[in-house]
Parts: C-alpha cells; structure tokens; sequence
C-alpha cells in the first residue's frame, strides 16, 4: 500500500528535477545540428520583388551573415544598428524577414537604413523551420561554400562580435584564398 503512494510522489519529484534542470540550460547556447553542414536549400520571393526568387545559391560564393529578423521584432529593431556597421565594414548580410507582412516589412527598410543584400520573404516560417529557427533574431555564418559554420540564437552584440563572429569570419576568408590559389 505504501508503495503506491510512494512511486507517484516519487515520479513528480523526478518530474519536477528535470523541469528545473532544463530552466538552467541557457537557448542561445543550444548546439545547432546543422553546424558543420549545407545551409538547407529554399526557394523563396524577394521581400523587394515578388517576381525575383531568392535561393541557397544566392547566398554562396563568400562567407556571409545570414540574419532572421522581423519587423514585429523589438530585439531585430535593436539589433540592426550594429548589422549596418558591419555592412559598411564589408561583411554581405543576407536577411529572412520571417512570419511577418510584406507591405509593413517595405515600409520599416523604406525608413530605416537596410544592410541586407538580398532577403528571402518567409511569411509562413516554413524555411525558417528548415533552418532551425527557435525565435528571431537568428544569424548564421555561412563559409563560401554555404556550410553554416555559426548560429546565434538572439541578438548579436559588440562582445560577441569581437569575440566569436569576426574572428570566424577572418579565417574562413583566408581559408577561401588558400583554396583559391
């Protein structure tokens, strides 16, 4: 009888160990499985140009940032700044605007600066969902070759891009001219 009582009291207590084990986990550290492998191929509109469609291969041939980001988003509006610095310093940026309207997505890059070189409308968030993403803002690095070799989950920040996202960047471009030559 006691057993009874003492294998569900038992069960919630393991329940509740891992519920606060994974409250500890931090999800913008989680390992991304699609490090280390081709960006997964899509074909979608051009957020600028319905009749223009936006691939993979538009997004190859250079190491690049690829930025998930919407305008519903406060921490993409936050964010951008610091994506145009880096599109001024020569780093390509290409965009998903992700789960969000076409017309007011226009209207936000028409009043604010735009450091996209291209972006993928994805209104349904089906590619984005190829792709792994959790919440917006993501960004990538992809390597020439369009192997995703970084992923953020969250906004970039000056530390980080000290730290991780442009020492990346320098060496997979001299890693692209030792190919080349």
């Amino acid at each position: 009888m006691r057993v009874r009582l003492l294998l569900p009291l038992l069960a919630v207590v393991a329940l509740l160990g891992l519920l606060f084990l994974g409250l500890g986990l931090n999800s913008r550290e989680l390992p991304s499985p699609l490090i280390g492998k081709p960006a997964p191929t899509f074909e979608l509109e051009s957020l600028e140009d319905a009749e223009r469609l936006v691939t993979k291969e538009d997004f190859i041939g250079e190491v690049v940032l690829v930025n998930v980001w919407a305008t519903w988003c406060s921490t993409c509006r936050a964010e951008k700044p610091l994506l145009m610095e880096l599109a001024r310093g020569g780093i390509p940026i290409h965009g998903f605007n992700y789960r969000d309207d076409r017309e007011t997505a226009l209207r936000y890059l028409d009043v604010s600066d735009n450091p996209y070189r291209t972006i993928a409308y994805d209104p349904t968030g089906d590619v984005g969902m190829d792709w792994g993403v959790y919440a917006t803002p993501e960004t990538y690095v992809l390597d020439a070759q369009g192997v995703i070799r970084y992923k953020r989950i969250g906004a970039l920040n000056r530390q980080l891009l000290l730290d991780e996202v442009l020492p990346l960047i320098e060496t997979l471009r001299a890693e692209q001219v030792r190919g080349s030559s």
